[in-house]
């Protein structure tokens, strides 16, 4: 991976530790991830070299980075979510460099996420790693379904996770769709879409989402511009778009009105991402360009285009109130959106060095976490203005980011050569020094 992982790890030595707490954190032996460093280097030296090295490496427009220094908000820093604990023996995985919806938290104590060819579940109340489901092996659906691949899949690269409740959602590299209910054995269901050329679409995105009646559905994205949204129940493809550009993160909501004429302006557009407002009533598209748009649900039509951004942009959130969201760009930005006056954004933040992969909004509103490619996750207090800032710094790259439901926990993947783990924080609340006494 990054050269300077060699020298933590020849400086440091490799006395890595499976498992971090807050307690060992306190010691000083080690940082969050377990790296034990020494006088010969310090983890100073090592961030501020990689901090020069890096610079605009990646980006799709050169400069863009020091372009987007000249707007972006002054931060205050502060804690907010405190770490809790560190998984050595959690492998978080991924297979695509710009798809990073590998972690998803069901509960303060139960997340699920990508490690290697699996599936696991990991406890952090028992501090105890469950394979959930082994993608390396031949899978085959045990459920009959029309349209299902009965003969199913096998040595599967999982390219997009979705967990919700009891349903697990996998795609793959090569197209694929498996479904598994978390509280039965096997696999239910299998899928695949079919061409005439033999070619194969990447699943780029997988949400599951209650439809307007309540039922639940799943809409899958494919790289190859088409969107399905199948029944859960069922598991029949209840819709199918298709558009005449590739679309990377695309989980629409409502097949209500033409696509093909609403979305004519987005016709040379790469859809990297979309979000629903929370009224159902707006959509945010950003992708392969300058500007993203923002978008009628009820009619498909255009409302406001989105300048700002000098690079292409990866990331988009809606704040619970449905009047704010943020879209994260290959410029290392994020830019916060008010729907009541789109002509600028309100608020510009500034990452540390990579581009924003990912933004989450805490379900109370009151926090967002703003995802680097690799290194940094920096958490917003939203009530502040977003003046209010907590960094976390570590080394590696950023398999998938995941708030709780109940906003207690935050869980980061890591992956890395020689320190990967899953990262663990809580939410500070005004007794939080209770936790330090324990």
């Amino acid at each position: 991976m990054f050269e300077l992982y060699r020298v933590v790890s020849s400086s440091a030595g490799l006395d890595r530790m499976e498992n971090v707490s807050a307690s060992d954190v306190r010691s000083g032996a080690k940082d969050i991830q377990g790296i034990p460093w020494n006088t010969k280097t310090t983890r100073k030296e090592v961030r501020q070299r990689k901090l020069r090295i890096y610079g605009n490496r990646g980006r799709n427009i050169p400069q863009s980075g020091e372009t987007s220094d000249k707007e972006h908000k002054t931060i205050k820093k502060d804690c907010l979510y405190d770490f809790r604990w560190y998984a050595g023996s959690v492998r978080p995985s991924f297979s695509n460099s710009r798809l990073r919806n590998m972690v998803w938290a069901t509960s303060k104590h139960d997340v699920y996420l990508m490690s290697n060819f699996s599936a696991v579940h990991w406890s952090s109340l028992t501090c105890t790693k469950t394979e959930i489901l082994d993608f390396s092996g031949h899978i085959v659906p045990l459920e009959k379904h029309p349209k299902s691949f009965p003969e199913g899949f096998t040595a599967t690269r999982v390219s997009t996770l979705a967990v919700k409740d009891k349903l697990l959602l996998a795609g793959g590299l090569q197209g694929e769709l498996i479904v598994k209910y978390l509280d039965k054995p096997g696999v239910s269901f299998c899928f695949r879409p079919t061409y005439d050329d033999d070619d194969d679409a990447i699943t780029t995105c997988i949400e599951i989402n209650n439809s307007a009646s309540g039922a639940l559905h799943f809409i899958v994205s494919y790289n190859d511009s088409g969107v399905r949204e199948f029944d859960m129940e069922t598991f029949q493809q209840s819709n199918y778009f298709h558009f005449n550009l590739p679309v990377n993160i695309f989980p629409w909501f409502m097949f209500c009105f033409d696509i093909t004429k609403s979305f004519s302006a987005f016709s040379a557009l790469s859809i990297h991402h979309s979000g629903l407002s929370p009224d159902g009533r707006l959509l945010v598209v950003v992708g392969d360009d300058l500007e993203g748009m923002l978008v009628d649900s009820r009619n498909g039509m255009a409302v406001s285009s989105l300048s700002g951004h000098v690079d292409y942009s990866y990331a988009s959130a809606w704040h619970p109130d449905g009047q704010t969201f943020a879209t994260g760009n290959e410029d290392g930005t994020c830019r916060i959106w008010d729907i009541r006056n789109l002509s600028k954004s309100v608020t510009v933040l500034k990452g540390t060095f990579g581009p924003i992969v990912s933004i989450r909004y805490t379900s109370d509103g009151r926090y967002m976490a703003m995802a680097e490619h690799e290194d940094f996750v920096h958490i917003f207090d939203v009530k502040s203005g977003y003046v209010v800032e907590q960094e976390i710094d570590f080394f590696g790259e950023i398999s998938g980011v995941s708030f709780s439901p109940d906003t207690e926990s935050l869980f980061i993947g890591v992956k890395s050569s020689a320190w990967n783990g899953l990262l663990e924080f809580g939410r500070r609340h005004n007794n939080s020094y209770l936790d330090a006494m324990i």
